[in-house]
């Protein structure tokens, strides 16, 4: 196992280096330069969106809630198929129509006199909440690297840290989408490969595993945890409002910015629906064989391990049940996960600041190879504060992504849907969305999520929704 992630590690820093000769300009480094294809940008974007919270997180979600987990991965399913299926064709258009590089700069170039402010804010709004986002996949690759090789968590850590941070410094943007592609077929391997591996293990063992999973807990079975009433239509919304921050996300929005033309948009969603379901589905199978796995008695040796922390369910039963060339292989690809969207959203996080805010309240314009060299010391400044986040936060991986995915969905997603789809969305509108998306994802999440059992996702979404319509509508752009 060791030799194969050493090898893998290798090829990533390689075809890192490899492809980063070409980020020559400050525009190749922020946003690719247009060199990309639908489906190289389709598997980035997969590969940035379904992190340490699809391998770990969701099948630690799936093996701790059994089926009732299927809401959030069905809630993460309709997200995707939205914004590849609605937003890519309208959100390339405007890219191409405004020459903007950057989600905050696209909401801001659509209100003259208001650039620098809307620009500031977005960008700050996105920094805060990537750091949390950041800090969850470096967290996740320290988990993966303690379970698999008993390597101190703090150095695991410091491993993943130091990978993704180095390959960002060294191409932005290319070097992200070129590593992402062997990331989404080493993903795509793990959550479709070890199912069916997990599957024929139990098939020549005797388990059944229906049987299994509801002797572990008969609420295992139920759609809805057991829950009835309005209890378990607020379980069932919390999953589906999953689907509400994929609106907003500006790592995944920028591949889709960064396509060169229409018939690239159609190929790219249907690559990316394609990746999700067979993803989702691997995923909420892994954490319900889990049940199986240690209902037969399997991982006995890990109960106690699993009963503190259900997201290591994944890395137990992969160095527990395969051969160890195999698991190199399938704990590469949750290696993957993690790398994928930490490179994704160091590159995003400094570009934000260098264009939205240095850019904005600089007097003079920097020359191109200045602006190259500021985008890479803020990778690296970024990259150090994820890093001591992630050794001090003690939130589970499905926990921070939440929270980051929350406060940036509901902040971007109402500004965005309603600036490209509504003509009278006003400046007004766009401060609403930004202001309450992030608060009442900081407020709901401390005060009222545990006491409502309305997660955060739902509550500041659509919250900021109304705000920005409300404000539109209270204050008008002039022209209307």
């Amino acid at each position: 196992m060791i030799i194969v992630f050493i090898l893998y590690l290798v090829a990533t820093i390689g075809v890192a280096w490899w492809y980063s000769r070409g980020a020559k300009t400050n525009a190749d480094y922020v946003i690719g330069g247009k060199k990309f294809g639908g489906a190289a940008l389709a598997l980035s974007e997969r590969a940035t969106a379904e992190s340490a919270w699809l391998l770990l997180g969701l099948t630690g979600h799936a093996y701790t809630e059994g089926i009732g987990a299927i809401w959030v991965a069905l809630g993460c399913v309709l997200g995707i198929l939205f914004i590849w299926q609605v937003m890519a064709k309208r959100l390339r258009q405007e890219t191409e129509k405004t020459g903007v590089m950057t989600v905050s700069g696209l909401i801001a170039k659509r209100f003259p006199g208001a650039e620098k402010n809307i620009s500031i804010i977005s960008s700050l709004i996105i920094i805060f909440f990537f750091l949390f986002y950041i800090a969850a996949q470096f967290s996740g690759a320290g988990l993966v690297l303690h379970k698999t090789f008993g390597l101190d968590p703090l150095w695991g850590v410091i491993i993943g840290s130091v990978v993704v941070i180095g390959y960002c410094i060294m191409g932005g943007f290319i070097a992200v989408v070129v590593t992402d592609i062997l990331q989404a077929i080493l993903m795509i391997f793990t959550l479709v490969i070890f199912p069916i591996i997990a599957l024929l293990l139990a098939e020549a063992n005797n388990i059944h595993i229906i049987q299994s999973i509801e002797t572990a807990a008969p609420t295992n079975l139920s759609l809805t945890e057991g829950k009835t009433g309005m209890a378990a239509v607020l379980f069932i919304l919390s999953g589906l409002s999953w689907a509400f921050g994929y609106t907003g996300q500006p790592q995944l929005l920028t591949r889709m910015m960064a396509i060169r033309n229409e018939k690239d948009v159609n190929k790219a969603k249907w690559v990316a629906t394609t990746w999700t379901v067979l993803a989702y589905t691997g995923a909420i199978l892994i954490g319900l064989f889990g049940i199986a796995f240690v209902q037969e008695g399997f991982l006995n040796h890990e109960q106690s391990s699993l009963a503190s922390d259900a997201e290591k369910i994944l890395p137990v039963m992969v160095t527990t049940l395969v051969n160890p060339i195999i698991a190199g292989f399938l704990l590469s690809g949750v290696i993957s996960a993690m790398m994928s969207t930490a490179s994704s959203e160091l590159t995003v996080s400094a570009s934000s600041l260098s264009e939205d805010i240095i850019g904005k309240l600089r007097k003079v314009m920097a020359d191109d190879r200045k602006s190259l060299l500021l985008n890479k010391i803020l990778t690296l400044i970024i990259g150090a504060a994820a890093f001591i986040l992630a050794i001090t936060l003690s939130k589970t991986v499905y926990g921070l992504v939440s929270y980051a995915w929350s406060g940036i969905g509901s902040s971007f997603g109402p500004a965005i849907l309603l600036i490209l789809f509504w003509k009278k969305i006003s400046r007004s509108g766009i401060y609403a969305s930004l202001i309450t998306g992030t608060s009442m994802t900081i407020i709901w999440d401390v005060f009222f999520e545990a006491a409502t059992g309305i997660s955060e996702r739902l509550a500041s979404f659509v919250l900021a929704f109304i705000m920005a319509v409300l404000f539109s509508f209270i204050f008008p752009e002039k022209k209307y």
